[in-house]
């Protein structure tokens, strides 16, 4: 890793919105709606982006919608600047085909910084290539408005289009204290927070739990990542079944995500949700 090139499209974002979350430490920036937006905000575009939209959908097709709806929730995910779907998409699938192995593109196994946020950093011509996108993401490819949103210009325009929404919705209930306040909290905070989050299934799931299933990898069910991550983190049972649009397979692993696209399809916005046809009763195989 010592020849490694840093990429500075993903060094400088991160950066920049880690700065800018240095200013949460003003008190004049401080208010308690700009806490609650951020909290709301964590899981709103963290549940139904990121994990329901750009995962449990985009990459694992777990279930079906229109396609109105699953633009939506694309277009959602990418309020967390976490990457175009293409891009995201194609680096999780490499991730379960070679996941722990030296392929994968942010195994543990290299170091717990390179799969939090290192691996993101450094260039790496292997998975950030037309090449790989055109194997592990060419049913998105073959979508018009996927590829139209690969470009930087589209995911910058969505991130600072939802910012400034925040920035007038404060001017106009409360004037440039509360729109500052909501801009840092309920946007870069907010930002941070489900990077974090979502980094940590990245990393923490793979080194700290506990394993229902025998996999080839070293996937875990983590108690907290699931909490912050709304049900992400019972990550050993998504490894073990990927394409189920569930990874509630005990009593206690409760998976909001999985109770959001059930109250979908309740309400006819999806359909052909793959579920589990058991639960585990025993005791876990490891670290319980």
């Amino acid at each position: 890793m010592a020849s490694a090139q840093i990429d500075w499209k993903y060094a400088g974002t991160l950066g920049t919105i880690h700065l800018l979350g240095l200013l949460a430490c003003w008190p004049w920036l401080f208010s308690w709606s700009g806490i609650a937006l951020m909290y709301f905000g964590m899981h709103f575009y963290g549940l139904f982006g990121i994990d329901m939209g750009y995962h449990r959908l985009l990459t694992h097709r777990s279930f079906q919608c229109p396609l109105w709806l699953e633009h939506c929730l694309a277009v959602i995910g990418m309020c967390s600047a976490q990457d175009a779907p293409i891009s995201w998409v194609s680096t999780h699938r490499l991730h379960h085909q070679e996941s722990d192995e030296a392929a994968d593109p942010h195994s543990p196994r290299e170091s717990f910084w390179w799969s939090h946020v290192g691996w993101l950093l450094v260039k790496n011509p292997k998975i950030r290539c037309t090449a790989t996108y055109d194997r592990y993401a060419r049913d998105l490819i073959s979508d018009r408005f996927y590829r139209r949103l690969e470009s930087p210009l589209p995911i910058a325009a969505v991130y600072f289009g939802h910012s400034a929404l925040y920035g007038l919705a404060g001017l106009l209930f409360g004037g440039p204290q509360l729109a500052a306040s909501w801009l840092i909290w309920g946007v870069v905070m907010r930002t941070i927070g489900v990077w974090h989050i979502s980094w940590a299934v990245n990393s923490l799931t793979h080194l700290w739990g506990y394993r229902n299933f025998e996999t080839r990898d070293d996937s875990r069910n983590n108690w907290v990542v699931a909490f912050w991550s709304v049900g992400e983190g019972w990550h050993n049972n998504h490894h073990k079944h990927p394409s189920s649009a569930s990874n509630w397979y005990r009593w206690w692993e409760v998976d909001p995500v999985y109770i959001a696209i059930c109250a979908m399809e309740k309400l006819g916005l999806v359909w052909g949700v793959n579920r589990p046809d058991f639960v585990l009763t025993t005791t876990p195989i490891e670290g319980a």
